[in-house]
């Protein structure tokens, strides 16, 4: 089993079940290419630490934010709690030295990196929970994920690109944003969208995603950046 100390140095917490804690880093590529590892993956703690992550946040925020209305609330939760927080927390925390993957999986970098340790950092919550209770799981995510609010809240991450983008445009511009698709690869089942974005005739920038919506958020947000919004 991979030592596990260092990890448990730099948070500050030791586990009195060191099963729980490798099994919320074991990919099931990992078992998959080790089946008599003796371990297992981490998916059914990924599904604790989902709850256990969503019930901290939303106390969080209904305790903290007592104005605000039931849609702020959510919307401010789901840009807390998503995938590329997550990714980004766990890599903060140095999980990624620590995953047990297949060799395949090993070499790849890229935006499947980024989920698994989104998910990790989610098997790691269920695992805590597991193994020192609610308490110490509340006292874990505020250390490590709350922080991360105060910036969506001031750069108004908490909104969708493109409200946000059409809410800015009408207010600098009195100009509203309109999508245009520019091109489409692949079979029905599996298109693949580009998206301009356009205040009047010009194009501002341009999104790419598996649906018209998705190329049109992903035009948005780069027309944010762009734009410096």
């Amino acid at each position: 089993m991979k030592d596990f100390t260092p990890f448990e140095n730099s948070i500050g917490i030791k586990f009195k079940n060191q099963e729980v804690l490798a099994q919320a880093f074991t990919h099931r590529s990992f078992i998959n290419e080790n089946p008599k590892s003796g371990l297992s993956h981490n998916e059914r703690l990924e599904f604790l630490g989902d709850a256990v992550l969503e019930l901290v946040v939303t106390d969080y925020l209904f305790s903290s934010y007592p104005d605000q209305a039931e849609g702020d609330l959510t919307a401010y939760r789901s840009a807390l709690v998503n995938a590329v927080v997550a990714a980004e927390v766990a890599q903060a925390l140095n999980m990624n030295e620590y995953l047990l993957l297949s060799k395949g999986e090993s070499k790849d970098t890229g935006r499947a990196r980024q989920t698994i340790l989104a998910n990790a950092y989610e098997s790691f919550i269920g695992a805590l929970y597991l193994d020192q209770g609610y308490e110490v799981c509340n006292t874990f995510i505020k250390k490590t994920l709350i922080p991360k609010l105060s910036d969506i809240i001031h750069k108004k991450l908490w909104r969708d690109p493109k409200s946000h983008i059409q809410e800015e445009a009408q207010e600098r511009l009195g100009i509203t944003p309109s999508y245009e698709v520019l091109g489409q690869l692949g079979p029905d089942h599996d298109k693949f969208f580009t998206v301009g974005v356009f205040f009047g005739d010009k194009k501002i920038a341009e999104g790419k995603g598996r649906s018209k919506e998705e190329a049109q958020q992903a035009a948005a947000q780069a027309a944010l950046e762009k734009k410096g919004w």
